[in-house]
């Protein structure tokens, strides 16, 4: 599938949802940076936006991207209306065929999944290269199916925290795996549905 198919893929799924006017940070950003000094901020894949006006609350200063514009555009009008316009800069990247430029203290990959082909080892490998000597990337995936998932194909497999470690290849002289772990908590859907899943966390740090 070309971007363009790709880009054309995500606005029709954004215009589809009805803009949230406060949409919430995911749970395993608040708890891995609450308590990490503010700085610069890359947000891969920003979607409805709240990870992002959370980090700018806290006093960092994000690069919000996402391949659909229409998510793009609402973020920066959410943030615009937060009173924190000078805090969030939302622009869009494929992340295939471009990458925000910059160094950042922290890159944060929540959820990165797509039913369409992207080589998400070399975009978190972009990633780990534009940390600033002892910034980190933290990546949160799924690690099981929610009962209101898009896929519900029961033969799907979720790369372990190690796995997705050994696939980006690092050198362990310039980079460190500070946390590897796979957490259950309790989400909520749709209609306020509840439900056991688990997340897998990685956290790497750049040493050097």
């Amino acid at each position: 599938m070309s971007t363009t198919d790709a880009v054309e893929f995500w606005d029709s799924v954004y215009a589809a949802r009805p803009a949230a006017g406060d949409p919430r940070p995911n749970a395993r950003l608040t708890e891995m940076v609450t308590g990490l000094p503010p700085g610069d901020v890359l947000d891969l894949g920003c979607g409805e936006g709240g990870d992002a006006l959370w980090l700018a609350g806290q006093g960092w200063q994000v690069t919000a991207t996402d391949i659909s514009a229409v998510a793009v555009e609402r973020l920066a009008a959410l943030a615009r209306s937060h009173g924190l316009g000078d805090r969030v800069s939302a622009v869009r990247h494929d992340l295939h065929t471009s990458f925000p430029p910059g160094r950042f203290d922290l890159i944060c990959a929540h959820y990165l999944h797509t039913p369409l082909d992207l080589d998400r080892a070399a975009v978190l490998r972009s990633a780990a290269h534009a940390l600033r000597p002892g910034g980190r990337l933290l990546v949160v995936d799924h690690g099981s199916t929610s009962p209101w998932s898009w896929n519900q194909d029961p033969d799907l497999r979720y790369p372990s925290p190690q796995e997705v470690a050994a696939g980006i290849g690092l050198t362990p002289e310039t980079w460190t795996v500070e946390r590897a772990e796979t957490p259950r908590r309790i989400a909520t859907g749709p209609g306020g549905r509840t439900a056991e899943v688990i997340d897998h966390i990685l956290l790497i740090r750049r040493t050097a």
